[in-house]
């Protein structure tokens, strides 16, 4: 019997999606499994022109199981129990859609061959756990052709990386804590999109593009077992910063943001310190960036920048595009040899002549620690893309 086009055909989908980088942090699950946090949580999704992941999915009768992964030209396992709840939770969405329409092609039998790339350090506190499974599961969405909405997704990206529910969606995002044992109200909410506050900017100052020495998910399992701090912040002190957070959005008063920022990122990591072991995850050049950042308020007068560190030592630094000169400027300042100034954003930036701003051990702390910059800003959400990473015939394209 001949064989027909349909059975050989490589069917595909990309995806690019983006890094998040939370302003009201996620620390701590109550429900392991389902990956449900014990707190809710609020980001800013980042450009995508500066940081993202691009995942192209493909599948046809002509794949030999199991399904494969290629992340940075090498192959990952999709063993493991997050990237098969995934994976089975989508193949299942897609089946429904078959049984109800049988005139559909079968892509839910199909093996899959999965291929993504990022353009920054994979596991360097930079959410790439996040930007890669909001990626898989929107490009395995498109290629299924899956009528569901970004926060309906956000409860399969949820079961892979817990903030990549909030990198389905562009602007501010929230990830509801949610009440419900199934999880099911567990979702990422859109706060507010780009367009309310689109001169939201950010500075990232890479510390360190090394694997973490202690894993988000090992981290905050133990802070929930250990930390005396832990309850407080959990029922006490997110909630009231989740209320004010999203004023300060809907207000697009800075002055606010800034503050919840720095106040809800130091009282993540003082928690993270009362974990028993403590877990270090901020640096020398980490508290160098925090003086850095001081000292430019303090030269401006009023608060225009607010540093934010997520499970690493990498800081980032928001401020309004207004403040640039000010903010950035006075980092470039001493920065101004790394990598990360030499794009159109860098090049705009300007360093303010005769105005005294970061100096003496601060500055030289910092120009010892951080490797490079990389300049960014609000963006928007997933995005799907013509340019694959796999071929017609099934191949990965060097």
């Amino acid at each position: 019997m001949a064989i027909t086009m349909n059975e050989k055909k490589v069917y595909r989908a990309s995806t690019t999606a983006p890094v998040n980088i939370a302003v009201i942090k996620y620390w701590g699950k109550r429900d392991p499994t389902l990956n449900l946090p014990t707190n809710s949580s609020l980001s800013v999704t980042l450009s995508q022109h500066d940081l993202r992941t691009h995942t192209t999915a493909t599948c046809s009768p002509t794949f030999s199981p199991p399904d494969t992964l290629i992340l940075n030209s090498a192959p990952q396992p999709l063993s493991d129990a997050r990237s098969q709840a995934c994976l089975s939770a989508l193949r299942s969405l897609r089946s429904a859609l078959e049984t109800s329409n049988p005139s559909l092609p079968p892509l839910s039998t199909y093996p899959l061959r999965l291929c993504s790339s990022n353009n920054f350090p994979t596991a360097a506190g930079l959410a790439s756990s996040a930007a890669g499974f909001a990626a898989l599961v929107r490009a395995i969405a498109d290629l299924y052709a899956l009528p569901q909405s970004p926060t309906e997704l956000s409860l399969i990206a949820r079961q892979g990386s817990g903030s990549a529910c909030r990198s389905l969606l562009g602007g501010y995002v929230a990830w509801d804590q949610g009440v419900l044992s199934s999880g099911t109200d567990s979702v990422a909410r859109l706060v507010a999109p780009r367009a309310h506050w689109p001169d939201m900017r950010a500075l990232i100052l890479v510390v360190s593009a090394e694997k973490k020495s202690v894993s988000s998910t090992a981290g905050m399992q133990t802070t929930v077992q250990t930390s005396p701090m832990f309850q407080t912040r959990a029922n006490e002190v997110v909630p009231k910063a989740m209320r004010a957070m999203e004023k300060a959005i809907a207000d697009r008063d800075f002055e606010a943001f800034a503050k919840i920022t720095m106040r809800e990122s130091n009282s993540f990591h003082a928690t993270c310190l009362d974990t028993d072991p403590p877990i270090f995850y901020l640096n020398d050049v980490s508290r160098a960036a925090i003086k850095g950042v001081e000292a430019v308020n303090a030269r401006a007068g009023r608060v225009v920048a607010g540093y934010t560190f997520d499970a690493g030592p990498n800081c980032v630094v928001y401020y309004l595009e207004e403040d640039g000169d000010a903010v950035a400027g006075a980092f470039k300042g001493v920065l101004g040899g790394k990598e990360g100034w030499e794009g159109e954003q860098g090049k705009g930036v300007r360093v303010v002549e005769g105005v005294v701003g970061i100096e003496g051990q601060v500055a030289e702390t910092l120009r010892e620690g951080v490797s490079r910059v990389i300049l960014t800003g609000v963006g928007e959400g997933p995005v799907s893309v013509e340019d694959h990473l796999i071929d017609e015939k099934g191949e990965v394209v060097v």
